[in-house]
């Protein structure tokens, strides 16, 4: 797959987020993106998956098959998530009881979409972006609000996907897939996209916060234990 010269503006006359993109990802290369906040990382992928057509340049030998997650999974629509991957699997031809099970979803299929947390509805992102075993996956903060377990599956996941010669693309703050071997890292900075080395990234734990909420007493445990599904550290500390 080939990136040349590949440039995108949000409207015309107006300064171009990312310019003379130029790239190529071969069968098995797994890439990291990083950068900044609006540097245009979430807009690179979206190019890559053919979501948006670049303003100038070219993107040649993309995949026949795409799976795509992006960082704030749609949850706003009136559906199940059984009925909602049901017909995800529908329309691509594709079995999405693996990742059911693969990703710890089987206990939200009767909920609704719109009723998920963050880190639920993102598992549901990535069921849907891996069942048709896509020849490009491209994931947005796929480690964002996961669970534990789904955390640690997740690099399993993109090493087989590379391994069967699929080609994945991740933007990640958390350096989630540093620990894979032959990382591809890019860097976003000022509209322009760079291959980096390892040496320039360093291994950094995401920067953390103690939140302080206050729940009614008798919903203490089940705030707790939603909040350590979804991948935080949480705990009674007072219950005046």
């Amino acid at each position: 797959m080939r990136l040349v010269n590949v440039s995108y503006s949000y409207r015309k006359r107006a300064p171009a987020v990312l310019r003379d993109v130029a790239m190529t990802l071969a069968p098995g290369d797994v890439a990291e993106v990083v950068g900044a906040n609006g540097a245009g990382k979430s807009t690179l992928l979206r190019l890559l998956a053919g979501l948006t057509r670049p303003t100038t340049g070219t993107i040649s030998g993309r995949p026949a098959v795409v799976g795509f997650a992006p960082d704030r999974f749609p949850a706003e629509q009136p559906f199940t998530v059984a009925a909602y991957l049901a017909h995800q699997a529908r329309i691509r031809r594709a079995a999405v009881e693996p990742w059911i099970d693969r990703l710890g979803i089987a206990h939200l299929m009767p909920e609704r979409l719109r009723d998920l947390s963050k880190g639920s509805a993102h598992k549901v992102g990535l069921a849907q972006a891996l069942m048709a075993e896509p020849g490009l996956l491209v994931l947005d903060e796929p480690f964002a609000g996961l669970d534990a377990d789904a955390r640690a599956e997740l690099p399993a996941i993109v090493t087989e996907i590379a391994g069967r010669g699929g080609m994945v693309v991740v933007s990640d703050h958390q350096g989630g897939l540093r620990g894979l071997p032959s990382v591809r890292r890019w860097t976003v900075l000022d509209g322009e996209v760079k291959e980096s080395t390892a040496s320039t990234l360093p291994v950094t734990a995401a920067p953390t916060a103690v939140v302080a909420v206050t729940v009614p007493a008798d919903e203490v445990p089940a705030f707790v234990a939603r909040m350590r599904t979804d991948g935080y550290l949480a705990g009674e500390l007072d219950r005046t």
